[in-house]
């Protein structure tokens, strides 16, 4: 659902722009204020897990996302939505690193690999199936609901998750209960506020003073994070991100690698689904259709890639990087090959082999991404390594969609074609800097760190 709501929301801004006469500026915070209060949050999230119970904090993070989705599916207004959409952030904050952390501690040896890559496949799915289910949830209209039954159809699926939590999933938290470190945590939301905030809204608003005044001033945050970080450790007391996680190369290659990889996740989706309804015309649905090409290579992949993690180790996330890599400039080459001699499905036929290149690569490479990082630290400590690593792919995810979307929207009086040969350049690029980054990421046998 978390992932999901990334992704599908998307499809429906036409319909929500229309009934509620929403404007440009609350369009944008629909969609960047929900990614903006998941980034800024998770570490957080982590460290509360760690102390009151991953199971605790899912559930409480599962109450408010279904809560939350419940409002913006009957909100009357554009400021309700985006107030509930912060509100869903807020959720998913809570129950992304809970995952990941009851994964980590319930799960020994290869059944963790196993558990990782169920996790794995279901988040590269949702991302790669949101705007085909949105698509058809918006053609059914069940109810005659229209773009509400986008967000109201998490309430159900919630509730039962919930129920099922309770019964099904043992409880788990930090060996040593700990004070909360509430000055790490509110440095590290300021930090990451400064750093997300204007790469989601500057676009929009023309880059304004303000915009990288905030860029500005991140690397002064970071500092202060470290030395707050640093000083809370002397002191004997539990810091929010442990120094000591810090001082193995597997979680910072990790960590950076995860970053850079998913700077280019959120952003080719977006850019791939407006090429094909904008650029080629395609309705929702369709392209929708065509992009679940994408879906279908990843699964086939993904289920693979625990086994071939095992035995390959960070190679698998290597050749994942550059298959993604080398199905996004073969979208590149057939637009331009095809330029003004194919549009609607007849084109889209034509793009499904870089498509299938890039889903194939997704799959080999996000669950062995996961999987290497988390098999490198203190399972104790997995609830704030969790928060990490989700904050890294929300923190990419919205830096990706800022640059390319800059790169894209800058282009666009070429044409949508020229526009998104542009993009698949930068995106081809990005991933192969994955790729040479992923070797630095030791693998299961080598058990350097």
């Amino acid at each position: 659902m978390i992932v999901l709501d990334f992704f599908i929301v998307n499809v429906a801004l036409p319909s929500i722009r229309a009934q509620l006469n929403v404007g440009s500026d609350a369009t944008e915070w629909i969609v960047a204020g929900y990614g903006l209060t998941f980034a800024v949050l998770l570490i957080t999230g982590g460290r509360l897990g760690d102390r009151y119970g991953r199971r605790l904090i899912f559930c409480l993070g599962m109450a408010l996302f279904v809560l939350a989705s419940a409002a913006c599916g009957l909100a009357p207004s554009a400021a309700v939505l985006v107030a509930a959409r912060l509100a869903q952030g807020c959720g998913g904050a809570l129950i992304s690193p809970a995952v990941l952390a009851i994964i980590g501690v319930s799960y020994p040896g290869p059944a963790r690999v196993r558990a990782i890559t169920i996790y794995g496949m279901v988040m590269g799915l949702a991302a790669a199936t949101g705007q085909l289910l949105g698509g058809l949830i918006i053609q059914l209209n069940p109810f005659g609901l229209g773009w509400r039954t986008v967000f109201l159809v998490n309430v159900p699926v919630g509730l039962v998750a919930l129920a099922l939590t309770r019964r099904q999933i043992p409880e788990s938290r930090a060996a040593r209960a700990s004070r909360l470190d509430l000055r790490g945590m509110i440095l590290v939301t300021l930090c990451l506020t400064a750093l997300v905030l204007p790469l989601v809204d500057g676009t929009q608003l023309h880059w304004p003073a303000w915009t990288f005044a905030s860029l500005g001033s991140v690397p002064v945050l970071a500092a202060l994070v470290a030395f707050s970080q640093l000083q809370t450790a002397r002191s004997g007391g539990t810091p929010l991100l442990e120094p000591t996680l810090f001082r193995r190369r597997a979680l910072v290659a990790g960590l950076a690698t995860q970053c850079a990889f998913w700077c280019g996740q959120a952003s080719f989706f977006l850019i791939v689904a407006l090429y094909l309804q904008l650029g080629i015309g395609l309705d929702p649905l369709q392209a929708g259709l065509v992009i679940s090409v994408l879906a279908a290579a990843y699964l086939a992949t993904s289920l693979r890639a625990p086994r071939l993690t095992m035995r390959y180790g960070r190679s698998v996330i290597t050749i994942g990087a550059v298959l993604l890599s080398a199905g996004e400039f073969v979208l590149l080459l057939t637009v331009a090959a095809r330029h003004g001699t194919a549009t609607g499905l007849d084109m889209a036929y034509w793009l499904m082999p870089g498509l299938i290149l890039a889903g194939a690569g997704m799959g080999l490479a996000i669950t062995p991404l996961t999987t290497l990082v988390l098999g490198h630290v203190d399972p104790q400590r997995a609830g704030a390594l969790g928060g990490v690593l989700s904050t890294m792919q929300q923190v990419g995810n919205a830096v990706g969609v800022a640059v390319t979307g800059v790169i894209f929207f800058g282009a666009l009086h070429l044409g949508y074609d020229r526009a998104f040969e542009l993009s698949m350049l930068q995106l081809g690029c990005l991933l192969l800097v994955v790729a040479a980054a992923s070797r630095l990421v030791p693998g299961p046998k080598d058990g350097r760190s």
